[in-house]
């Protein structure tokens, strides 16, 4: 299938069905020349933008990315439900950039407005919004969209595709299509007759769709269970393709040294390295440097030779002068006020007021796969393997740097060792395709070490926030909220697309405003530091990420001050049903407020990406050390597709939450990033693991994300039950400055 890489440049006018009580409305338009992007090659049939028959069975083009969250095995389940086909014998493969792919509800979460419980007008104008994405070409695999993007448009494609190859059956055998039924890759006749779809894909291509009917969800066979990850044996075997796997004939590596201050070159020498056997060339990058070599290890011994005097870093050079630049964000107008109910500037009579300040650092995301890819440079055009979530983003960037048109730009994007973010950038791709322009004809594999991937991320960033509150009779009825921090969105945005839309940034105070709790007086504010120029960029929930521990920390504080149970004290507050309903989960299966004696337990209930969360976490003293022994979760994801991939997402969320909450810390000196791998920038060890017992509940009124909806409530269940162990409340991450954690 070398033959789906390539594109038709084209407008891809993607036509949407709108889907009421199960009901695709509308002509679903596929398998239309102008408009498929896919160019099958002989024996291939593409039935529409995502589905390829050829002789071997039925293949899915996925236009999200895998890196490990187990979108292909559930995009996969969504085609297989109503095409009727057996489980095994789906195949996934990614599709090329192409605005066909376009994600449709990326677009629609930027809109106003509290997400949560929204109308169904409310609902119905984000649909509409979502396909603003395609005018962008937003092939992107983030934000938590990849379900909400498939969910009725996978089913809806399926389904249409069935009705294509029942049509062609019709005709071939002259009987009503409404008498034939489809089981297993197959299309059955009253009397018996059996076609496979493999038989009929090219007589079904040229066949109008006609109005199909989704299938209730009391019919479905695949969706709504676990199933085996069709990844799982590739990953298992070591035969799964990731970006590091790609071995075109010829190929060369090159290691990268780029300036540790983000800034150009004073000096370099690259002399002896040069005179090393098996170097092939040393590529001045600008700010950095790259030595192509016969293999990566002597590429980076020889990257080591070079002498390099690097040039001053663009933004103060301390960690504590940058959160002083932060700080001073407060005494700014604030970007944005999203959330302004009642008198938060007056304190009601007989309240008792506290205030509260936090603070959260830079981190990394720190994927175990450490950034690379390969490019090929030829007269003809060029070829790139890249792991990355944004493809068409990935092909343009690309294209620019080697000065063609993207027509002539291919995009193979592999499997992930973790993403999180991070290979939602450009860089690694920009720089793979800007060695290999160095050799040209030659395939130049660019892999960062884990120090370059380290002290060049665009991580996480650093945020204070200040907190004022107030309860009375045992209940809140103050919450006045500023949070401070450069834009993560402005900048990714800025490298994006070249510019950032106006108006307030809500990815900023996301997880501080829209949280689902009903206070008399409400009001969150987001403060920017402009010009900061420490690179920042989307992280595993993003804003949620730092607001959450700002917002559930505070909340059990103020809980604590009016004499109230934690949990009991956000039960009452609560004003959304799932948002209760989760909570009142995480209680029966803790069976809060008993615990065993000598332990502490803290509850956090987070709303992120559509999805509540609540979390009790418990801790142990353990001579003096603080083991986290048990914890809970329960989210609401409105319609669980995969609970087995669900549950895995959210004890994974948790742990990437839990290893930022407790040791992970970027700090900055002489401009430059001190934490160099992960003896410095640690993770969560298998023997600190607490035992994690998880509820799916299905109450929303959507589908809603579930890859990052578990990592806000990490970090704030552990300080409140740290607090609650020790009487001590921490404000300040990562918690092992002040807290030693067994190992």
């Amino acid at each position: 299938m070398a033959s789906i890489g390539k594109i038709a440049r084209r407008t891809f006018l993607f036509g949407t069905a709108a889907i009421a009580g199960g009901v695709a409305i509308g002509a679903w338009y596929v398998a239309r020349p102008a408009a498929n992007p896919l160019k099958p090659a002989e024996g291939e049939t593409a039935l529409n933008a995502f589905v390829l028959v050829d002789g071997d069975g039925v293949t899915l083009i996925a236009p999200r990315a895998e890196m490990g969250q187990g979108t292909h095995t559930t995009w996969a389940a969504l085609i297989a439900e109503e095409m009727d086909l057996a489980w095994e014998d789906v195949r996934v493969i990614h599709g090329p950039p192409a605005q066909a792919y376009y994600n449709s509800a990326m677009m629609a979460d930027a809109l106003p407005g509290k997400p949560y419980d929204k109308s169904a007008f409310a609902h119905k104008m984000g649909e509409v919004a979502g396909h603003l994405g395609k005018v962008f070409e937003m092939q992107v695999t983030g934000g938590s969209t990849a379900m909400k993007d498939g969910y009725d448009r996978m089913r809806a494609t399926g389904a249409a595709a069935r009705e294509m190859l029942k049509g062609a059956a019709a005709n071939r055998l002259g009987v009503d299509v409404a008498r034939l039924r489809t089981e297993n890759g197959a299309v059955i006749a009253p009397d018996g007759t059996t076609l496979a779809y493999t038989d009929l894909a090219a007589e079904a291509a040229g066949i109008e769709p006609r109005e199909v009917l989704l299938r209730e969800r009391s019919e479905w066979k695949l969706l709504g269970r676990p199933l085996p990850r069709i990844d799982m044996v590739g990953k298992s075997t070591g035969t799964a393709e990731y970006a590091m796997d790609v071995r075109p004939e010829g190929l060369k590596y090159a290691a990268l040294r780029m300036s540790p201050r983000r800034a150009g070159m004073t000096r370099m020498d690259a002399r002896d390295a040069e005179a090393m056997p098996g170097v092939e060339k040393v590529v001045d990058l600008g700010d950095g440097f790259a030595v192509i070599a016969s293999n990566t290890w002597l590429a980076m011994q020889a990257a080591d030779a070079v002498e390099v005097e690097w040039d001053p870093a663009p933004h103060a050079a301390t960690t504590e002068a940058i959160f002083d630049e932060i700080a001073a964000a407060f005494d700014l107008d604030p970007d944005s006020t999203l959330r302004d109910e009642g008198k938060p500037d007056s304190l009601p009579a007989g309240a008792t007021e506290l205030r509260a300040e936090y603070r959260v650092p830079f981190v990394a995301h720190a994927t175990m796969e450490p950034l690379n890819a390969t490019a090929r440079v030829t007269a003809e055009g060029v070829e790139l393997w890249s792991g990355n979530q944004l493809p068409t983003f990935v092909r343009r960037a690309c294209a620019e740097e080697a000065g063609i048109d993207e027509a002539r730009m291919t995009v193979h994007t592999t499997l992930m060792g973790g993403g999180f973010g991070r290979r939602g950038e450009l860089d690694f791709s920009v720089l793979a395709t800007r060695v290999a322009k160095a050799l040209p004809g030659v395939p130049v594999m660019t892999v960062w070490s884990r120090e370059e991937d380290m002290t060049h991320d665009f991580y996480r960033p650093g945020a204070l926030a200040r907190m004022r509150g107030a309860v009375k009779d045992g209940a809140p009825v103050l919450f006045d909220a500023a949070v401070a921090g450069p834009s993560t969105a402005r900048q990714a945005l800025n490298r994006w697309m070249g510019f950032a839309p106006g108006g307030p940034d809500q990815v900023h105070v996301e997880g501080l405003w829209n949280q689902p709790y009903k206070i008399p007086g409400y009001r969150a504010r987001g403060h920017v530091a402009p010009d900061l120029n420490v690179p920042v960029g989307f992280w595993r929930s993003v804003g949620n990420s730092y607001n959450g521990f700002f917002h559930e920390s505070f909340m059990d504080e103020m809980a604590h001050a009016a004499g109230a149970d934690p949990l009991e004290f956000r039960l009452a507050a609560a004003d959304w049903d799932p948002a209760r309903e989760v909570i009142e989960a995480v209680k029966e299966m803790s069976g809060w407020p008993d615990k065993p004696e000598g332990t502490g337990r803290g509850i956090a209930m987070c709303y992120s990406f559509g999805t509540p969360v609540a979390c009790v976490i418990e801790v142990a003293d353990e001579e003096g050390d603080i083991r986290i022994t048990r914890a809970w979760m329960a989210a609401d994801v409105g319609v669980a597709l995969d609970p087995g991939i669900i549950e895995q997402q959210l004890v994974g969320g948790l742990v990437y939450g839990l290893s930022a909450a407790m040791m992970e810390e970027i700090t900055f000196a002489d401009g430059m990033v001190e934490q160099m791998n992960f003896w410095d920038h640690d993770a969560l060890r298998l023997g600190q693991m607490p035992e994690v017992e998880v509820r799916i509940l299905e109450n929303g009124a959507h589908i809603s994300g579930i890859g990052e909806p578990g990592t806000p409530p990490a970090a704030p269940a552990l300080a409140n039950a740290i607090f609650d162990l020790t009487g001590e409340r921490h404000r300040e991450l990562p918690l092992n400055k002040v807290v030693s954690f067994a190992v």
